[in-house]
């Protein structure tokens, strides 16, 4: 099993995360190709500026939006930090309403109070954009969760809550990029460690609040946090929302072979306090999970454990089936299929089977229970060969494409990401087949030189 570890021993914030990204491998292309989609989307105006940094003695990448000629900065603490190697001080403006994690001068935040944007607004922007699917469903499920915190602390409904700079165009960014950058990693899962939350208070609209900040603190119940006594904000409500989404599990360090190692730098120095945080890409194989075949075969090849669902139908619409099916995999099942089967009474019926990674089984059965005529579902867990897989882009006569890659003793296998085939094939109403091939073509030349 492929794991994504997030190492959070300084807190994590939007532009940490994809810092840490970068420099685990994800290449900067595919963060400004989606910048460059969103300010096609939604005409935002923002571009990223990616560096290399020191953080304490250790080199990461930083991450900066700019919008227009400012750039996003922490908000105001109220304390000054000790002094740096440099003899600096920092300290830090920012006004936070609904959710606000940045300082802007005037002028950029007069643009941003016209940027104002509730949810359902930016749901359109999102659907706007030419992203994956399941990206697009990652950044929208952030957007939800930090709604839902906004809105429980405002006591207001949710759709109703109007998101300041967290809606506004900074953000988006952070959280579209986050979104498309953690799928380009292809892990099979991501996995956090506990939260270092930092101390101190922070000033909002509302008043000078204790860190965690309000909708920090509502995003993060039953997710373990500690404080190591820095006083400083280091967990955003963006950071929160984001590995809150993406984390199946908040625990120490699993087994793991690693494969990169990523820092993400925060946008302050501490003395003596590396203000980063990490991410670890690495093969980690389940407890009980006999590996001799697979280390037989070769090292590009992993052992994982799935959980299989399956329930035997007789009686449900035919019409239905197809949803059913769409519906468990926008659920990311790993796989949905049917099978004929003759059942009791002579009866013709389907076995409907779902392989799933086993934190989602639960999700995924109560799509069975609910859509389908089922009143039982068998559920096992399988030993299976993985191997190890990464996703490359291409760019075609008509757009981008990317390719999944895998490789086994030197012999690699490819092909096109169908969803992306698909899109350019209805956009452009050229044939599916043609731009399958297209891209086939331009990944193989891409390698052949």
């Amino acid at each position: 099993m492929r794991i994504g570890y997030l190492d959070c021993f300084s807190g994590i914030s939007g532009d940490m995360f994809l810092g840490a990204l970068v420099d685990a491998g994800v290449p900067a292309r595919v963060l400004e190709e989606t910048v460059a989609e969103l300010n096609r989307a939604a005409d935002l105006g923002v571009r990223l500026e990616i560096s290399r940094v020191a953080r304490a003695g250790i080199v990461a990448t930083k991450v900066d939006v700019w919008i227009g000629d400012e750039k996003d900065q922490p908000r105001l603490e109220h304390h000054r930090y000790q002094p740096h190697k440099h003899g600096h001080t920092h300290e830090h403006a920012h006004e936070n309403v609904f959710g606000l994690e940045h300082h802007h001068s005037p002028a950029a935040t007069a643009v941003l109070e016209d940027s104002h944007r509730g949810l359902a607004e930016i749901r359109e922007i999102i659907q706007r954009a030419n992203i994956s699917v399941t990206a697009k469903q990652t950044a929208l499920a952030i957007f939800q969760s930090l709604a839902a915190a906004e809105a429980k602390v405002h006591n207001v409904d949710v759709e109703s809550v109007h998101f300041h700079e967290v809606g506004a165009a900074d953000a988006i960014v952070d959280i579209v990029c986050a979104a498309v950058g953690s799928e380009s990693v292809s892990v099979d899962e991501w996995v956090c460690s506990p939260l270092n939350l930092g101390s101190g208070t922070v000033q909002c609209a509302h008043g000078e609040f204790p860190v965690p900040a309000p909708a920090t603190a509502e995003l993060l119940k039953d997710v373990p946090v500690f404080s190591s006594g820095i006083q400083a904000e280091l967990v955003t409500p963006t950071g929160a929302a984001i590995v809150k989404v993406l984390a199946s599990r908040f625990a120490p360090l699993p087994p793991l072979k690693v494969s990169a190692v990523g820092y993400g730098a925060g946008s302050r120095d501490f003395a003596g306090h590396a203000n980063v945080t990490r991410l670890l890409l690495g093969i980690s194989e389940p407890v009980g999970v006999n590996d001799t075949l697979a280390s037989q075969l070769t090292s590009e090849v992993a052992a994982d454990v799935v959980t299989v669902l399956e329930a035997n139908l007789d009686d449900l619409n035919p019409q239905v089936f197809g949803y059913v099916m769409q519906r468990l995999l926008d659920e990311v099942a790993l796989d949905v299929f049917y099978t004929p089967v003759q059942m009791k009474k002579n009866r013709p019926g389907m076995l409907l089977t779902v392989l799933s990674k086993n934190e989602q089984a639960g999700a995924l059965s109560r799509i069975l229970f609910n859509e389908t005529t089922t009143l039982g579902i068998r559920t096992r867990q399988e030993r299976r060969l993985v191997l190890e897989r990464r996703s490359e882009r291409v760019t075609t006569p008509w757009g981008d494409v990317r390719i999944k890659v895998a490789s086994l003793n030197g012999a690699a296998t490819s092909s096109p990401e169908f969803e992306d085939c698909r899109r350019i094939a209805e956009q452009h109403q050229i044939p599916l087949k043609s731009v399958m091939q297209e891209a086939l073509r331009a990944y193989l030349e891409s390698k052949n030189g």
